[in-house]
């Protein structure tokens, strides 16, 4: 008996998913549990496991078919069945059609249809017995109560639809006023340009030999309708200050090796997010979400990490991350990191962040101006951490020394976060990250 594999449903709000590689091929053996496909939603890109141990015979949704949840994309024969009878069961789908052409009255009204449709076309009065005429004659049938002769005749000599002229006369009877107001108003420029980007196949721009147009994965359309929509919906601002990481590179160094022993990569991100946490604790307005007429401060301190991905970029999220000393971050962050790039992490991990850190920094950017993750109000960008000459003041006096500095540049929302607050609170995580007291 054939086994179906169905597209999952990857959170309460995905109501689709578009298949976007097929790991196994037809006639290809699997085992339970075995990556079959991949799948991309617009929270996660996901692979998605065997169901049962058996042989692919069947694949119902191609690679880019966007499908609904729960719909059959592949069957699978199971262990000890073979693929044959699998083809028996696709063939009843085959000849399901067949009786549906079968009936012979169907071409009995066939030879009406055309006569009733020129009837309609050619003379005014539609001929009633034409079932399928019924509307079109009915929607002439107003048009023609709804104006007078004249108007019909202005309409013609101008190309204009009257059912789209709102009518002042009585029962919305449409008027000479009427229609020569609407010819005298000017043609507005939006239908061109709302139709315009509406379409998916828009006129492909001229390309020079050898190059390639590709189509946008659901990822990068997910991606780029979000910010789009950040950056119409907030105010961005961005404020940058200059850290010292000194302490923080010698605390890294101190306990590389015994969080290694562990299993743990210990990075400054962990470090980050806990001077992050003081910060937000001083000031909760910068883990609040709002729209236009409420504010909610979460209680919750749910930090969602970027992470750079080879086909895009996604968010995962440490949820009560007030909760986790240096360890637990660490050990977190690398797991939610790993499980990011290896397509593993659940829609659950994708959503309910209350503030974003992410590191362009590692890249070797010295700083940048990270866009909001709606519909939180701010985001930490952080820089590269580099050695450079600095003045530090000394009860001696100044002096030049070779520090560990980093720039932190804090996007907020204009709207409901003041300069004042935001520096405040990027002091805050400054003066916790250079006295560098956390406890390992």
């Amino acid at each position: 008996m054939a086994i179906d594999v169905v597209m999952p449903q990857m959170g309460e709000s995905i109501a689709e998913g578009t298949v976007s590689r097929w790991i196994k091929k037809v006639g290809d053996k699997v085992e339970r549990d075995e990556p079959l496909l991949e799948i991309s939603t617009d929270k996660v890109d996901a692979e998605i496991p065997s169901p049962a141990s058996g042989t692919l015979v069947e694949i119902l949704a191609q690679e880019g078919a966007t499908v609904p949840v729960n719909s059959v994309v592949a069957r699978l024969a199971a262990e000890g069945e073979e693929a044959k009878p699998e083809t028996s069961n696709q063939k009843p789908e085959a000849a399901a059609p067949a009786p549906a052409p079968a009936p012979a009255p169907q071409p009995a009204p066939a030879p009406e249809a055309p006569s009733t449709q020129d009837s309609a076309l050619s003379t005014p009065i539609p001929e009633p017995e034409a079932a399928e005429d019924e509307n079109v004659a009915s929607l002439d049938e107003r048009r023609r109560t709804k104006s007078s002769p004249l108007v019909r005749k202005i309409a013609k000599e101008n190309n204009v639809d009257i059912s789209q002229i709102p009518g002042t006369g009585v029962s919305g009877r449409v008027t000479k006023n009427d229609i020569l107001e609407f010819l005298e108003k000017p043609k507005p420029a939006a239908p061109p340009s709302t139709q315009q980007p509406a379409p998916g196949t828009a006129a492909k721009p001229k390309v020079a030999a050898g190059s390639r147009i590709e189509p946008l994965s659901v990822m990068r359309r997910s991606i780029a309708k979000h910010m789009i929509q950040s950056k119409q919906t907030s105010a961005h601002v961005t404020t940058v200050f200059e850290v010292d990481f000194t302490n923080i590179d010698k605390l890294r160094r101190q306990h590389k090796e015994s969080y290694g022993d562990r299993g743990v990569k210990l990075t400054y991100l962990p470090f980050i997010v806990q001077a992050v946490i003081a910060g937000i604790r001083e000031f909760p307005i910068l883990n609040s979400s709002m729209d236009e007429a409420n504010v909610v401060y979460h209680s919750d301190i749910n930090i969602g990490i970027a992470v750079a991905l080879e086909w895009g970029l996604i968010v995962p999220v440490l949820k009560g991350a007030d909760e986790l000393n240096i360890l637990g971050v660490a050990r977190t962050v690398n797991d939610l990191g790993d499980r990011a790039r290896s397509k593993k992490l659940s829609p659950d991990e994708v959503q309910g962040g209350t503030f974003t850190i992410t590191n362009p920094g590692i890249f070797g950017s010295l700083f940048g101006t990270p866009i909001i993750n709606q519909p939180q109000v701010a985001i930490l960008g952080v820089g590269g951490v580099k050695k450079r000459a600095v003045v530090v003041e000394t009860k001696e006096g100044d002096v030049i020394a070779i520090r560990s500095m980093c720039y932190l540049a804090l996007t907020f929302d204009h709207r409901l976060i003041d300069g004042a607050v935001a520096d405040q609170f990027m002091a805050k995580v400054k003066a916790t990250i250079e006295a560098g007291q956390f406890t390992m």
